[in-house]
């Protein structure tokens, strides 16, 4: 990967504009952290860009960035600009391209996200970032008042790489995140939520939360028991305490997830039966939630007689056959029935025993 994006920069440079990688992979780089993305800041154009690289894709020459797929590996390429005008705290509403690479990093959003490699693999540091990346801090470039309220979701941002890196995040940082919250109204929840599942992801998500909880963003978030939250190691068992599935998107199948987790936490117990009707996954992220332990409840889920409905010895037609009766309604009563007794130990999950409760059940219900 390294070697090819070399082999981009150069192969701008040979048609006579500046090039080099910029941010987010030359600082994990000098962390000695495996980096996957890679971008590319330049003083080309993007039609000069699509010039040189005739796959290359502008999907939005507003902003300036050209999308490249060289060798399998994508690239963003980016024109050096600057931010004329932001309207809606998230993008700038005109751009203005430059020939400065000094000025280009100067409207980015953190200083540990400025340093830059030329195509002979060489760090350059303009704004002095290396100071903060040794002392571990998030630091805005320029005032963090005015480049917070530019781009909200820098907010956001700067806890996630404060998270990941274990890094400080600066005084001044934390005060302007303070005094700009509210304007995270204006961030998509889409966003919103991806980056909060980034922080609650992390290796170090504890931190992350507490750094949510001291900048008091539970409530311009719209998360409701932040201050109670458990980290488990499953995103949907997170999303499960903060009360948000009437106000962030998730699919239907996490949106069923969640639900059932809710569910379970509400019981505040977990049986045999609940373990069987939840099934192991979702019971396992309660679990975990409600402090118990996770392999005493594999085993107890191990044990169940059965772990389905299909798992049932009950041949319906075979059934009504022998005992000459119609198929109806009665059927889904006797399916609850059955899957209750034979998890509860009452009834033995074969064909004899079965036959037999059934015959007793229908006596019974013709009285």
């Amino acid at each position: 990967m390294y070697n090819n994006a070399m082999e981009v920069l150069k192969k701008i440079n040979s048609n006579g504009y500046e090039s080099y990688v910029v941010g987010g992979f030359v600082r994990d780089r000098l962390l000695g952290i495996k980096s996957t993305d890679i971008d590319i800041c330049t003083n080309a154009t993007p039609q000069q860009l699509s010039n040189i690289f005739k796959g290359a894709i502008a999907p939005s020459e507003t902003y300036g960035a050209v999308t490249l797929i060289y060798k399998n590996i994508r690239y963003e390429i980016t024109t050096y600009r600057k931010e004329i005008k932001y309207d809606d705290h998230r993008r700038p509403s005109k751009i203005e391209y430059i020939d400065n690479l000094l000025e280009d990093l100067k409207r980015r959003d953190f200083t540990i996200n400025t340093f830059c490699m030329d195509s002979n693999g060489k760090t350059i540091d303009l704004l002095d970032a290396k100071d903060d990346l040794d002392n571990k801090i998030i630091k805005t470039v320029g005032n963090p008042k005015y480049r917070l309220k530019e781009d909200v979701l820098r907010i956001l941002r700067a806890i996630r790489f404060a998270t990941s890196l274990n890094f400080d995040i600066n005084p001044d940082v934390k005060k302007a995140i303070k005094k700009n919250s509210k304007l995270l109204k204006n961030l998509s929840y889409t966003r919103k939520k991806d980056e909060l599942t980034k922080i609650f992801t992390s290796a170090n998500a504890s931190y992350g939360i507490s750094l949510l909880i001291e900048l008091k963003l539970g409530k311009p978030l719209e998360l409701s028991n932040l201050t109670k939250l458990k980290v488990v190691d499953d995103i949907l068992g997170i999303w499960a305490q903060l009360d948000v599935l009437k106000i962030y998107p998730f699919t239907k199948v996490e949106r069923e997830a969640i639900e059932k987790i809710e569910e379970i936490l509400k019981m505040q117990t977990i049986d045999d039966h609940v373990l069987y009707q939840y099934g192991l996954y979702i019971t396992s992220v309660a679990a975990s939630i409600m402090g118990m332990d996770k392999g005493s409840i594999n085993k107890k889920y191990n044990k169940l007689p059965i772990k389905g409905r299909s798992e049932i010895a009950f041949d319906i037609k075979k059934i009504c056959k022998k005992l000459n009766l119609s198929e109806g309604k009665w059927i889904k009563d006797v399916y609850l029935l059955l899957e209750k007794n034979i998890i509860d130990g009452t009834l033995k999950n074969n064909e004899e025993s079965i036959e037999k409760f059934i015959t007793t059940y229908l006596s019974e219900k013709s009285k």
